[in-house]
């Protein structure tokens, strides 16, 4: 696993549970360092912060499919809104998972993944019946 985040102290409580339940993973805090990582490691699933591309996230998430098709993304965000989710399934993204309840979701994400189920945090559906496919 391989997870992109500027912001130290939240990803290495994510590293460490992650680490527990599935086994080695790996931190990076830069767009740079994210698409070599994914290119070196060709890790099964990558978790990538929104921020960590400034405004210009979709571009990133662009990018690291391109680089790196095959890998399970998760992208972990701060906006809840449901464009930015549409915007970054798109592109080919897997997961879809805010901040606030990272630590009730991620496991629940991956697991989704690796079965082969796309996965989008239920707090984002919470208000609306609108939910896209996989999603029960």
């Amino acid at each position: 696993m391989l997870l992109a985040d500027r912001h130290h102290g939240l990803m290495e409580g994510v590293r460490g549970l992650l680490e527990t339940a599935f086994g080695t993973a790996f931190r990076v805090g830069d767009e740079t360092s994210l698409i070599d990582g994914v290119e070196r490691l060709q890790p099964s699933v990558t978790v990538v912060d929104l921020a960590l591309a400034g405004g210009n996230w979709l571009q990133l998430l662009q990018t690291l499919r391109e680089r790196s098709p095959a890998p399970k993304v998760i992208v972990l965000s701060m906006y809840d809104e449901f464009s930015v989710v549409h915007a970054a399934m798109g592109v080919g993204i897997n997961g879809f998972i805010l901040k606030r309840p990272i630590a009730t979701d991620m496991l629940d994400t991956i697991t989704s993944l690796l079965r082969g189920e796309p996965y989008v945090s239920p707090c984002i559906y919470a208000s609306s019946e609108a939910k896209p496919a996989g999603q029960s």
